[in-house]
């Protein structure tokens, strides 16, 4: 028999955006006497809290003040220095002046995954269910076609899709508000995106991935707020978008990154090895002198912008935070954005509640909120950033320029995007391929298995594999022969490996248990060619500190 528990409010997903729509929504329905026996449910796929959260972080202060104006937030420390640096081979000029949006005066460093532990805390205290380790892998819908909630994985089912003796079927959770909130390329978001067209009309949404390890050094190497951005070497070159990034945090820590954007042609180009690279650059490397390795992890994120938005409303459902693109370039900042979205998401909620209509003619608010609001205002600003650099480094700066004195319109109007996976190109059609040739003789310090080792990485390996190969017969023939498996470069984690038997057939075999559930090979894979579902939950990364 099917358990299911209903609710009024579902919101899938336990970071920044999901949490601050839990934690307004509380509020409001606390001061409004018809609400305020509304429940409101929160699920995660993570262990625990913040178990599954990267980035950076340097966070934009002012949306804490607005979702929890009396309450302190433990940020790590306040950024007190800060400079870009271009990088060459082995150079470093840094520059005499901050490029527009990148200047973070007043804001602070932070672990996302400790901002997002005390705010599922502020909910819990606020009323609100929040609840770790349910993975959610099926939208659920009524007679009308309405979003009705969502149901979790099914669990104690083998390789094959038996049911072992411990089956227990996933309990199914009916609302009359679902918030899909689960980061970027959220598998449940991506659902209903294709279900209900809502992409048609806007930019493909294009990523980035990017490779993040926090390591304890000397009190020398650097300080707490000091930080840093650079640009240029090693991707530079090769038509790649991104940059990196060392954040000073306090006991001695540092927190180093590289983001890169996926829309490299070379079907061998591999991000992680590209940030083993940076590391050794003398400006880089200085920080790290003499340091340790605490902590290693990967992520991707949306980077099209403004016009690369879904509608982000339909009946009964609501899309927030990197799930529906809320991050800004060129400052690479989406977790204040995200907290607006899942607040303006909250506002339309109890709107929809007080009339008792939970239509997209009543949840259209959340996207007029929306409009009219902070979001808006920024990523309208620099809605033609991202395209801009789609033909390399020189091309980019040059659109940015226009784009600064023009209000973020540049010369052309609205540029286009091309999907990642549909820029990468066959090995035969690339001239030199970087890391595969360029790059051969170049041994990281370590690996990425010992990566996913500092990941804290577990999953349970009797299950269905989350990784999915779309149509085995398709990739056979095309994907290993035309582009040499790509995912066994660009994943951060190693979990696909090209295997070629003594009679020199190719196989791909894949290593689901060391995902850090990144989801570049949803992404990225030639001909769409692998799907990344949610595993069992409670399984994946368990960062602390990241």
């Amino acid at each position: 028999m099917t358990n299911t528990i209903k609710t009024d409010v579902l919101i899938i997903g336990g970071g920044p955006s999901g949490l601050a729509a839990a934690i307004h929504l509380a509020d409001l329905f606390k001061g409004n006497p018809a609400l305020k026996d509304r429940k409101i449910l929160l699920v995660d796929k993570g262990a625990s809290t913040g178990s599954h959260i990267l980035s950076g972080a340097v966070i934009k202060p002012q949306v804490f003040k607005d979702l929890l104006p009396d309450i302190p937030v433990p940020f790590d420390s306040k950024v007190s220095k800060e400079a870009v640096v271009m990088l060459g081979a082995k150079s470093s000029f840094k520059m005499p002046f901050h490029p527009p949006y990148m200047g973070n005066k007043g804001n602070y460093c932070a672990s996302l995954g400790e901002i997002c532990r005390f705010l599922a805390n502020i909910a819990a205290e606020k009323g609100v269910q929040v609840y770790s380790g349910f993975a959610m892998s099926e939208v659920l819908y009524d007679e009308k076609g309405y979003v009705r909630g969502a149901k979790c994985i099914d669990t104690g089912v083998n390789h094959n899709g038996e049911h072992l003796e411990n089956f227990v079927e996933g309990t199914s959770v009916e609302a009359d508000i679902t918030v899909f909130a689960e980061g970027t390329r959220g598998s449940l978001a991506k659902k209903i995106i294709q279900k209900f067209d809502l992409q048609k009309g806007r930019n493909e949404q294009v990523y980035s991935l990017g490779c993040k390890e926090v390591w304890a050094v000397p009190e020398s190497n650097i300080k707490a707020g000091e930080i840093y951005h650079t640009m240029g070497y090693p991707a530079a070159n090769e038509h790649v978008f991104g940059g990196g990034f060392i954040y000073g945090l306090k006991d001695n820590k540092v927190a180093v990154g590289l983001v890169l954007g996926l829309e490299a042609k070379d079907p061998t180009f591999d991000t992680f090895k590209a940030f083993q690279i940076w590391k050794t650059h003398p400006f880089v490397a200085k920080f790290l002198r003499d340091g340790k390795l605490i902590e290693s992890g990967a992520k991707t994120l949306p980077e099209g912008g403004y016009y690369s938005q879904p509608k982000n409303y339909v009946n009964s459902a609501l899309i927030v935070g990197d799930s529906a693109g809320f991050l800004a370039m060129p400052a690479l900042k989406g977790i204040h954005l995200g907290m607006y979205s899942g607040m303006a998401a909250a506002k339309a909620i109890a709107y929809a509640f007080e009339k008792n209509d939970f239509s997209e003619n009543t949840l259209v608010r959340y996207a007029e909120l929306i409009a009219s609001g902070k979001v808006h205002k920024e990523m309208y600003a620099v809605r033609n950033f991202r395209q801009g650099f789609n033909k390399g480094m020189i091309a980019g700066i040059f659109h940015f320029g226009t784009q600064i004195f023009t209000c973020g319109a540049g010369l052309c109007g609205k540029l286009k995007t091309v999907a990642d996976d549909l820029e990468t190109l066959p090995v035969s059609a690339v001239r030199k391929t970087l890391f595969k040739e360029k790059y051969a003789t170049f041994t990281p310090a370590y690996d990425k298995v010992t990566a996913v080792f500092y990941a804290g990485v577990s999953h349970d390996e009797e299950q269905i594999p989350h990784l999915h190969i779309n149509n085995q017969e398709i990739y056979n023939e095309k994907n290993i022969p035309l582009y040499d498996a790509p995912c066994q470069y660009y994943c951060p984690a190693e979990s696909y490996e090209l295997h070629t038997g003594k009679n020199g057939h190719k196989e791909l075999r894949i290593h689901f248990e060391n995902c850090l559930h990144c989801k570049t090979c949803d992404i990225k894979e030639p001909l769409g060619g692998i799907t990344w579902n949610v595993p069992n939950g409670g399984n994946g990364p368990d960062y602390k500190y990241m």
